[in-house]
């Protein structure tokens, strides 16, 4: 059979979603490609969106399947490269265009904490802290990111 021709702006389209590819050692394993992408990251074309943007869209989808694979007795954290600045308890994320991205939450004792940084120099590693004892539940803060991205704010 032949093949299906697409029209300039098909192929504008196709190019500006997004790709995602990951690979694991175990084949069972799901990744964050298992997730149908939210309306809020595939709704803009890719230049309408600041690397900002960009950046905040893609590490939001990774916070939520990190914290998929938790335990009640655990929350998502993220560690610092090359710092001693310790563990963050994540609590909030966002972005100011075109280039910065921002991190709010913990350190473990409790202290207020926010790590701003340009997107270029951007390396989340994620970890799982034990839960704040006094929470009832535990907070998962990449399913509010993700609620956001589905919803008309992105």
């Amino acid at each position: 059979m032949g093949e299906q021709v697409e029209t300039t702006a098909e192929a504008a389209e196709a190019a500006a979603m997004p790709r995602m590819h990951e690979v694991h050692t175990d084949p069972a394993a799901r990744t964050a490609t298992d997730q149908a992408l939210p309306k809020g990251v595939t709704a803009k074309s890719a230049e309408k969106k600041s690397p900002a943007q960009w950046a905040y869209e893609r590490v939001v989808l990774y916070l939520k399947k990190f914290e998929e694979g938790l335990d009640e007795n655990h929350e998502i954290a993220m560690g610092f490269a090359g710092a001693d600045a310790g563990v963050l308890r994540i609590e909030g994320m966002g972005y100011f265009d075109p280039d910065i991205v921002t991190f709010y939450g913990t350190d473990p004792a409790g202290g207020k904490m926010q790590l701003v940084q340009h997107v270029s120099q951007l390396n989340v590693v994620l970890r799982a802290l034990p839960k704040a004892v006094e929470a009832a539940a535990p907070n998962r803060i990449g399913f509010r990111l993700i609620e956001d991205l589905e919803g008309d704010s992105a």
